[in-house]
């Protein structure tokens, strides 16, 4: 069977609360017409992968770093994703935000609906940060449908589980940085639980079937003493150790905290799986050999997430984010971003050796972008993270005299400074290729920023011909739930 044939998987099309939404009716319509108009198929499982921050010139800087580092022609090297046959922009803006985060632009993909930036299950009607106005405004997952629908889920990350991007899939937060009870404080007495208790406590079918990342502190009591770095405790006030929690729901529940636990675990069975590598996000790719008890990459938890979704033979719906992209960007680091992008690729690349892509509809994209540019006039070949060069050792310069690397961003924490005479550094004598080196950038800012151009969605297999064009971000919703049949 091709991409492009229809198979009935005999599930029913629901009605979710947010189908009056005037962005989910308007998106819920030009999906269909795409659809259409393309004949295209439907689809058994589903996998989102999402490079949180891998705007376009992040997977323009990750190809060419992928590339080199492999000792390859970076410019023309091509990444997995880079394969995919159906391609689109995505426009991220949210309901009340030009540049959005990742909640909101989370919110969109899996919910159908734009909302307010730091919102997350929940539609445009929320007040940020006001636990009341959460009531009569929540908006159906497609992680919801799924688990009712008899599908199984599960979502992978390398940032904290209850962080924006994975919290999506499950939690109504009127603040996104509720993700424990302490987090919460006078809140908590409104009736708002927070997400990680959200996460244990979800009532949609029988739970996630796997839900690994970071974030364990979220999970741990203030008495309980870390796994793994045991001069550090959890983050809880409320008494409530959520691993204990999901460990007592069923003799198939397990916990696992280390690289030597998810080795132990057999993925191919019904076992029901909650990984906490870290008690806040996982390490960075050019870190994680590093971690003292070891942890699993990015790929190697995307196979076994693969694995255990697939014993289900009604179909899963599966979300990979690599999240650290964003931090090394926010951090003015690329070189970190760049790495954790091609984990991000590799992931997906294994996941294509894995899926039937006649049954099985993948997508990468990424939720918004940053501020980093690729400039300068570098000849073919020059190191990505290098100094721009005409030739071997001959560097471009500024109207300062002074190097320049290809790489920059238009703020962030390489900014010289903001008062008048501040002086641009020399690079000259900089190892510009460290790990720890941070890019030149217009602004001073303690961190660097979102930024609000289209990013790319690159898509294939079963459904894929839904996605084309120029997408608002929350068609990506349809895309996958009319391929899936659980809405029209």
């Amino acid at each position: 069977m091709s991409a492009t044939d229809t198979q009935d998987y005999g599930r029913q099309a629901v009605v979710p609360v947010q189908s009056e939404d005037s962005y989910y009716k308007t998106a819920q319509q030009r999906v269909k017409a795409r659809a259409e108009a393309r004949k295209a198929g439907s689809a058994k499982n589903v996998i989102i992968f999402i490079g949180d921050g891998m705007g376009i010139s992040t997977i323009t800087a990750g190809r060419i770093y992928a590339g080199q580092k492999q000792g390859m022609d970076g410019e023309s090297y091509q990444l997995a994703m880079e394969t995919f046959p159906n391609v689109a922009l995505s426009k991220t803006y949210a309901h009340d935000g030009q540049v959005s985060d990742s909640a909101a632009t989370a919110v969109a993909m899996v919910s159908g609906v734009k909302t307010d930036v730091a919102t997350l299950g929940l539609n445009k009607n929320v007040s940020n940060g006001n636990c009341a106005s959460a009531a009569g405004n929540e908006v159906q997952t497609i992680f919801e449908m799924a688990e009712n629908a008899g599908l199984a889920t599960g979502i992978v990350s390398t940032a904290r589980i209850t962080h924006a991007t994975p919290a999506s899939t499950f939690a109504k937060s009127a603040s996104r940085n509720w993700e424990n009870d302490r987090d919460l404080g006078r809140q908590a007495d409104l009736g708002c639980a927070d997400i990680a208790s959200q996460l244990v406590d979800w009532p949609a079918g029988d739970g996630f079937e796997v839900a690994m990342g970071g974030g364990r502190r979220n999970f741990m009591t203030v008495d309980q003493a870390d796994p793994e770095l045991t001069d550090r405790t959890g983050g809880r006030n409320d008494g409530r150790d959520l691993t204990a929690e999901w460990s007592a729901k069923s003799d198939k529940h397990t916990v696992i905290f280390d690289q030597a636990g998810f080795d132990a675990i057999d993925f191919s069975t019904d076992v029901k799986v909650l990984g906490l590598f870290e008690p806040s996000h996982m390490q960075y790719e050019l870190d994680r050999a590093g971690d003292v008890s070891g942890e699993p990459s990015l790929k190697d938890l995307t196979v076994a997430a693969i694995d255990r979704v697939s014993q289900e033979e009604n179909g899963y719906v599966l979300m990979i984010e690599g999240g650290r992209i964003d931090h090394g960007h926010h951090a003015g680091n690329a070189k970190r971003a760049l790495e954790d992008t091609y984990a991000l690729d590799q992931a997906i690349a294994a996941a294509l050796d894995k899926v039937d892509l006649s049954e099985t509809l993948i997508i990468v994209t990424a939720d918004h972008s940053h501020t980093l540019t690729i400039a300068g006039y570098p000849a073919r070949g020059n190191p990505i993270l290098g100094k721009a060069a005409a030739g071997i050792g001959t560097f471009l310069k500024g109207a300062d005299g002074k190097p320049y690397t290809t790489l920059g961003y238009a703020n962030g924490p390489g900014g010289a400074c903001g008062a008048d005479g501040c002086e641009r550094a020399d690079l000259s004598d900089v190892d510009t290729e460290a790990n720890d080196f941070v890019q030149q950038a217009l602004v001073p800012s303690g961190s660097e920023t979102h930024a609000g151009e289209d990013v790319a969605i690159m898509s294939t297999g079963a459904g894929s011909e839904r996605v084309g064009g120029v997408m608002e971000q929350n068609e990506i919703f349809f895309v996958m739930a009319q391929s899936l049949g659980l809405v029209d």
